[in-house]
């Protein structure tokens, strides 16, 4: 009885594989860490070959405990806008893939923006010029990368992002890359079926080397590696996948998820969104070449601000101290965080911004400096919250996920900040959730997103705002003027 979905979720840190079934219960799961590699500062890089072997091996184990027969299909989510380079022929990886976080190619997105080009591409393809997108990768690999460039002159280059690697290697070829994914190269039009042959000019990445767009579920290829021929049925970059996990699924409907980094979209509907306040536009999702389209903010740190007090500073030992440090003190004494360690995201897009700390006393303890770490989360959400509000998409709630979203003093606080009503689901896996439910659909397993989200989603709970306006016009002003000094 084919009754469970498996999903394979390449995250960041780590890669997973989770087995769903149709109620939406975890019925098993495997982890393997992923090993980071800062070769430069500012440089952020991953081994293909280990996201790979970690996804073969989470996933035989979570498909040997719940048996291969039982799998109706596969979904993949995946850290997006990494980039990965393979040889068609040998199937093998011919450089380093270069994470998301990376921003070594800021100077070269810099002579973009200087000879003109940041607005056709922004109305094009919905991105702006910088080095967080996957195109300006691709073209370094190809200008810096000596098997890699000889590889594209003797046409067995092959490129994509990480599900498209990961399709390649459990299909034994197959050369694809779905919507919402494509969507983050800035070589796709946000109207255009396949990759673009101009902005792929402008880049000067080969279109011979990239994959055939597809549709975010349906019947896109099949694996046999592991036991019988299962479907791979669904796709979506981990940020989209999880917006349909939340049930985002009208217009206006939106999500925040707190990871490594954090990540806001609202449902826009058929409408290609254009963004005047430096937000993004991206593909949601497509089904039988019909793209739903989303507005983005992308910060590009939350989590990764709490691992680095952890493992750097070594003011914690776990990242669950940090809401009963953030309790033991009635404020942050007057520190303020901007954790602009990568640069800065949307709505500021500053590639060369460094994060600083203000506010500091001899009365600065880890109390305190936990506390604004934690209190950054919202101060970045709430300009993401005034720049959506600007574009015409203002936010009525806000569904949260993602592993800090369990920090129920985080939670409570973005309530506060924003002055919303913020909604967390119990399972907070929402992102693996909204691979499965495109793998369940594209499987036949429902008619729709929204009969699997019925059956799939579970309960939530509600954090309402309590926080007094002074106090809230007093963080806010703290939180501006050190933006300034940024």
């Amino acid at each position: 009885m084919t009754d469970h979905i498996l999903v394979l979720d390449s995250g960041t840190t780590s890669t997973r594989a989770i087995a769903f079934d149709l109620s939406g219960r975890i019925a098993a799961v495997a982890q393997r860490a992923l090993t980071q590699h800062y070769p430069r500062p500012g440089w952020v890089e991953h081994d293909a070959q280990e996201i790979w072997q970690h996804t073969l091996a989470c996933a035989q184990e979570v498909v040997t405990a719940v048996g291969s027969d039982r799998i109706a299909g596969i979904g993949i989510t995946n850290q997006r806008e990494t980039v990965v380079a393979w040889d068609r022929d040998s199937g093998e990886p011919l450089a380093r893939a270069i994470v998301w976080q990376d921003r070594r190619t800021a100077e070269f997105c810099a002579q973009l923006r200087d000879a003109g080009h940041e607005d056709e591409v922004q109305r094009r393809t919905g991105l702006l010029l910088d080095p967080y997108f996957s195109g300006t990768k691709m073209r370094w690999m190809l200008d810096n990368e000596g098997t890699v460039r000889a590889a594209a002159e003797a046409g067995r280059l092959a490129l994509g992002t990480v599900e498209s690697w990961l399709v390649w290697k459990l299909s034994g070829g197959a050369h694809i890359t779905d919507a919402s994914n494509a969507s983050r190269t800035q070589l796709l039009a946000l109207d255009g079926a396949q990759f673009d042959e101009g902005l792929c000019d402008l880049l000067g990445v080969p279109r011979s080397a990239l994959a055939t767009v597809v549709d975010t579920q349906g019947h896109l290829t099949d694996t046999t590696l592991l036991g019988g021929r299962i479907p791979i049925a669904g796709l979506a970059g981990d940020q989209q996948a999880a917006t349909i996990g939340q049930g985002c699924f009208a217009p206006g409907e939106t999500k925040a998820t707190y990871g490594t980094g954090a990540f806001v979209l609202t449902n826009m509907g058929q409408t290609v969104p254009q963004s005047a306040n430096r937000l993004l536009g991206t593909v949601l999702m497509q089904d039988k070449g019909k793209r739903t389209y989303a507005l983005e903010g992308s910060v590009f740190v939350a989590g990764s601000l709490i691992q680095w007090l952890r493992d750097s500073l070594g003011m914690i030992a776990s990242a669950a101290e940090t809401d009963a440090l953030a309790r033991s003190v009635p404020d942050s004494g007057g520190v303020t965080i901007v954790p602009a360690l990568s640069g800065l995201g949307a709505p500021h897009w500053n590639a060369e911004a460094r994060g600083v700390v203000t506010g500091l006393s001899f009365a600065t303890g880890r109390a305190q400096l936990a506390r604004a770490a934690l209190e950054a989360m919202a101060h970045q959400t709430h300009d993401l919250c005034a720049a959506f509000a600007a574009d015409g998409a203002p936010w009525g709630r806000l569904r949260i996920d993602g592993g800090m979203s369990a920090n129920d003093w985080m939670a409570q606080d973005l309530a506060d900040v924003l002055a919303l009503e913020v909604e967390r689901p119990d399972m907070v896996e929402t992102t693996a959730l909204g691979a499965g439910m495109l793998a369940a659909v594209g499987t036949g397993q429902f008619a729709s997103l929204s009969d699997a989200a019925a059956s799939m989603r579970g309960a939530v709970r509600k954090f309402d705002p309590a926080m007094d306006d002074a106090v809230r016009d007093e963080r806010l002003f703290r939180w501006d003027k050190a933006l300034r000094a940024v």
